[in-house]
């Protein structure tokens, strides 16, 4: 690692949460330069679905290579992003009753909220944006401006101007409707809240904690915001491409976001592509008023057409959601066998949370997980919540591994359970 320490920015983040040196990928494995094989459940942050070097989508990358496809192209129409642009509309959007039109923005999430923001305000000509407690939609300027984590703000270096942030679903315990908060502070006319042009939100907060907004409150949210003309964006870019079970994960409350993010999995295999799905009446963007070199990733558009054939049918959902009920009973397990700790299961589909409660709690799990062989991160404001992205085409024997792992990390870092449950732990295989 002397490499990346001597030469690498001190910004780098991963590389010290994983250190080794990665030289292989197959599915949900990874293998580093001494030959050692970890089980992934990491999947690039989400970018990774389909999981790695998926050989149905390498195949089409490297068909379309050998024959001199075109890779880079600006916003050109190519015959790759044509397929793309007709397979999605064809398979997800069209069977959903979605009507949408595409903008590619720019190669990361944080380019789909920028745009997404931008528009916004010039089709509103409205200027603030409320985004909620626990927020991640990226680190550039716009994006930052509706992030909830403090010392992401703050490493801005300037002030974070149209935006206010509110109280996400269970921010202040059950019995307090944030969504009523918010209609209170839109019909009184003393509270100090000029109508804003949009609220953002993303269903779950994958990096705030694996907060899952309820199907209720998405539902009142989204009336609110249309009886008030507010613009609903919804950020998919973690969720998003199946994470949750379906392909979006705003379906199951039924609402239709009039801005929609995309990004990590869409390109299907790690390609940078990121878009943003916009309600045609809202599509008054001027020829160039929002563009950027590489919005035309060609390789990505390949891939991402080929990835769309998971989704001619509901199968692939259905396996998800069957896998992810797998999870949440492992996940439960290791918690009764904690009562302590106070531990809690949270998520939905295949984002899933182990809520550790203790400050650092889940790093530490993270870091003893690493050590045997498992990459996995942690996330929520105090690192107390271990968060599960396996690959959304694990299979059980990899699942069970992995929650093996978990749960042998687990036992490492938590208090010693007494002789009852110390049985329990071995007969898991912990």
């Amino acid at each position: 690692m002397e490499t990346f320490a001597l030469l690498e920015s001190n910004v780098r983040t991963y590389s010290r949460s994983f250190p080794t040196v990665f030289v292989q990928a197959r599915g949900y494995r990874l293998i580093d330069r001494g030959g050692r094989e970890y089980i992934d459940f990491f999947s690039g942050a989400g970018s990774l679905n389909y999981g790695h070097n998926n050989p149905a989508l390498k195949q089409k990358i490297v068909e379309y290579l050998l024959q001199d496809g075109i890779v880079h192209s600006l916003d050109m129409a190519t015959g790759a992003k044509q397929e793309f642009l007709e397979r999605f509309q064809r398979v997800i959007l069209k069977p959903r009753g979605l009507s949408y039109k595409v903008q590619f923005s720019g190669p990361t999430g944080t380019n789909a909220v920028e745009a997404a923001l931008k528009l916004a305000r010039k089709v509103t000509r409205r200027t603030g944006v409320l985004f909620f407690t626990n927020a991640y939609h990226g680190v550039t300027l716009g994006s930052l401006a509706v992030m909830g984590n403090r010392s992401k703000r703050a490493a801005s270096g300037v002030p974070l101007h149209s935006s206010m942030p509110l109280p996400f679903d269970g921010f202040l315990g059950e019995s307090f409707d944030t969504v009523e908060y918010l209609r209170a502070l839109l019909e009184n006319p003393g509270s100090g809240l000029d109508v804003p042009a949009a609220v953002i939100v993303e269903t779950i907060q994958a990096e705030g904690g694996v907060n899952v907004a309820g199907t209720g409150w998405l539902q009142r949210l989204a009336a609110l915001l249309q009886e008030h003309g507010i613009l609903l964006i919804v950020d998919d870019i973690q969720t998003g491409c199946g994470r949750t079970g379906p392909f979006f994960s705003f379906e199951t409350a039924g609402i239709e976001p009039d801005l929609v993010c995309l990004s990590k999995s869409i390109s299907g295999y790690g390609l940078p592509m990121a878009l943003v799905l916009i309600k045609p009446d809202l599509d008054v963007w001027s020829p160039g008023e929002h563009n950027g070199t590489f919005r035309g990733n060609n390789l990505a558009f390949v891939a991402g057409a080929e990835a769309l054939s998971y989704w001619e049918d509901d199968r692939f959902s259905r396996e998800t959601l069957r896998k992810a009920e797998l999870v949440r009973h492992r996940l439960q397990e290791i918690c009764d066998l904690y009562p302590e700790a106070g531990g809690q299961v949270r998520g939905r589909g295949l984002l899933c949370g182990l809520d550790l409660r203790a400050p650092g709690s889940a790093d530490a799990v993270s870091n003893a997980a690493f050590a045997r062989g498992l990459v996995i991160e942690s996330c929520g404001p105090w690192d107390n919540v271990l968060k599960l992205l396996p690959p959304l085409t694990v299979d059980d024997a990899g699942l069970h591994a992995g929650l093996d792992l978990i749960a042998a990390a687990v036992a490492d870092v938590m208090p010693r359970p007494g002789a009852e449950t110390a049985a329990v732990l071995q007969q898991a295989g912990a």
